[in-house]
């Protein structure tokens, strides 16, 4: 009874074997985390084929904001790549620096570990300050094109011979809100989302407002306070490479005239006007936000 015991379990184990052997991968072998530096990984969504295309979220979002751009530029031939900063989203939250120079040297260890090119790298809101920030302090590295939605501005806050954006005060008291009531701050903050009364649906304010909250109480301070104290506008002039600009026209967090300044000081730039978006503009007018990326990729 023994010997026939045996050679059932030999069988089953050779059957499994020979089924694990001809089994063919169901996955491309991408990685959904990439480890940046010691025990920090981040969250990567990495779809498609061909023409890399580069996504940046904006504050305290993460990579699923661009929900509604994955399939769609994937069913348009390109491959799509968006990178949850640390503290955000799926990826890790050290404690430690959440400053422009730490996200710059995040992307730029995601963009070398998967080998991408002459990419189009797009940012949201603090997202556009993050990808200027990278493309200065790398000279475009992996980059071919720039493009910025909902742009904070060179500079987020008011500043002498600046008068666009929040003030210091207003700065102060939402940096504040992070640390006493950051519930209260991301639902106001997801209403002023949209550029008029409805919209957004109650569907879209929620799923906004669950990425915001599963954001790091902590990244969510520090990354902020990193903005307010960000000024490119000085550094500009190095931007040196095709730059898209897509605002809406009705943006309540971030005006329209920063885009305007943004449009004044990136040589070779150009402007994408929204006229019936807020700053959601990637939801608002999708169809038009995702057709104009699409030509500016394909440009």
């Amino acid at each position: 009874m023994k010997t026939i015991a045996l050679i059932i379990g030999l069988m089953l184990t050779v059957s499994q074997f020979l089924i694990a052997q001809t089994r063919k991968p169901a996955s491309a072998g991408r990685d959904e985390y990439i480890e940046v530096e010691k025990n920090v990984k981040l969250h990567i969504v990495d779809l498609g084929e061909g023409q890399p295309v580069v996504l940046i979220h904006g504050w305290p979002l993460n990579n699923a904001m661009y929900e509604y751009q994955y399939q769609y530029l994937v069913d348009k031939g390109f491959r799509v790549i968006g990178i949850s900063l640390r503290g955000f989203g799926k990826s890790d939250r050290p404690y430690g620096k959440y400053d422009f120079d730490t996200f710059s040297d995040d992307i730029k260890v995601v963009l070398e570990k998967l080998k991408i090119e002459k990419a189009v790298l797009g940012g949201f809101s603090m997202g556009t300050a993050v990808t200027m920030h990278y493309v200065i302090k790398y000279n475009g590295a992996h980059i071919s094109k720039l493009a910025l939605f909902g742009s904070s501005g060179p500079s987020w806050k008011k500043r002498d011979g600046y008068p666009y954006g929040i003030s210091d005060q207003d700065a102060a008291a939402l940096i504040q809100q992070t640390k006493t009531n950051r519930q209260q701050l991301v639902a106001g903050f997801g209403k002023g989302f949209a550029g008029q009364e409805g919209g957004l649906s109650p569907e879209s304010l929620r799923w906004l407002e669950s990425i915001n909250l599963d954001a790091s109480p902590y990244a969510t301070t520090q990354a902020i306070t990193a903005l307010r104290d960000l000024d490119l506008r000085p550094q500009l002039a190095k931007i040196n490479m095709p730059v898209a600009i897509f605002h809406g026209v009705n943006d309540k967090l971030c005006d329209f005239a920063q885009a305007e300044q943004l449009l004044k000081g990136i040589k070779g730039s150009y402007l994408v006007k929204f006229e019936k978006s807020g700053h959601a503009l990637f939801l608002e007018e999708m169809d038009k936000f995702n057709a104009e990326l699409e030509k500016f990729a394909r440009s």
